[in-house]
């Protein structure tokens, strides 16, 4: 062991006892002795050269260079175990691959559809992440991305690769109750139609992160809302559909994300007129990778490269047959 490494013992030590500030609660924590941690701790600062806690009568009190190192110590420890785990789950005979992606998305049109890829690949493992921006690879312990964003911030995402998978379109959808008495025409089950002008009397759910998005409807649909900015906001599209599904009011909302609501009929359009915007969803990878593409070797990959590759295919053919909905008018 390198000289100035500490044991984990002692890391481990430490970090519990500067979580509560008590070397007994430490010892309970860790199933250890008092004096099996005070001596892990004393060895600790020893190797350092400086205190990490002052005695009291009451006790121990983290000094300011403990309550420095503890921040760090704890965060080493988060990420051995994190990393643990993550080797410990990479057990598919076919690899196992890590991607990140966008909340919504990865829960109501990802997750539903891994099975079919499973069913083509039963021996690579997907370990699915949460993200919402973009992020340096080097730093997390992802392969790819899904990322929902403008072909210009997909393209300024730096040591990366893009691919195209589906554009974003929105429509208008509410709870069936909340056009009860509103003037419309039935177009199947899933499926109404009410007047852009009737639209911009009931309450309007926004969505926190596109706030102009129901006047760019209105501006596209030719109706003055003079309250297209107002009402509720919420972060996610998931959010959203839930709110909507009450009947708390109507909400933008690509159909791909709430096809269960739709098919339920918890969820109707509308209004079908369908508001394509800038954003897109993108395949992206470090521009070192070679998922999506054929390996570029003549030789086998190995099978973590080759399940990537594997998933960039699937997701791009998965993502071309994906419904879009109603129809744009």
């Amino acid at each position: 062991m390198r000289k100035m490494i500490p044991s984990t013992q002692a890391l481990a030590c430490f970090e519990s006892a500067a979580r509560h500030e008590s070397y007994t609660r430490a010892a309970q924590e860790l199933s250890l002795t008092q004096s099996a941690v005070s001596r892990q701790i004393i060895a600790l600062e020893a190797q350092l050269g400086l205190a990490l806690f002052r005695r009291t009568r009451h006790g121990v009190v983290l000094t300011a260079a403990g309550r420095q190192y503890s921040r760090q110590v704890a965060q080493w420890l988060q990420g051995m175990e994190q990393g643990t785990l993550d080797i410990m789950a990479q057990q598919g005979a076919g690899g196992a691959i890590s991607i990140a992606a966008v909340p919504t998305f990865a829960t109501r049109w990802l997750l539903p559809r891994l099975p079919q890829f499973h069913e083509l690949h039963p021996d690579v493992v997907v370990h699915i992440d949460v993200q919402t921006r973009p992020f340096l690879f080097a730093e997390r312990t992802v392969d790819a991305a899904i990322y929902a964003g403008t072909p210009e911030q997909a393209r300024q995402w730096p040591g990366t690769r893009a691919t195209w998978l589906m554009d974003e379109v929105i429509v208008p959808v509410c709870s069936p109750r909340l056009l009860e008495g509103a003037t419309s025409r039935g177009r199947g089950r899933a499926y109404l139609q009410v007047a852009p002008e009737v639209l911009a009397t009931l309450p309007l759910l926004q969505q926190s992160t596109r706030p102009e998005a129901w006047r760019h409807w209105f501006e596209a649909v030719g109706v003055e809302a003079p309250r297209a900015l107002q009402g509720p906001r919420y972060e996610l599209f998931s959010m959203l559909a839930v709110a909507a599904s009450h009947g708390m009011g109507v909400a933008l909302i690509p159909p791909m994300l709430i096809e269960e609501e739709l098919a339920r009929g918890d969820l109707v359009v509308a209004c079908a007129r369908v508001l394509r915007g800038a954003r897109a969803y993108y395949w992206v990878v470090p521009d070192t990778a070679a998922a999506g593409a054929a390996p570029a070797s003549s030789e086998p990959p190995e099978p973590h490269a080759a399940a990537l590759v594997d998933f960039g295919r699937w997701l791009q053919q998965a993502s071309a047959q994906a419904a879009i909905g109603p129809t744009e008018n």
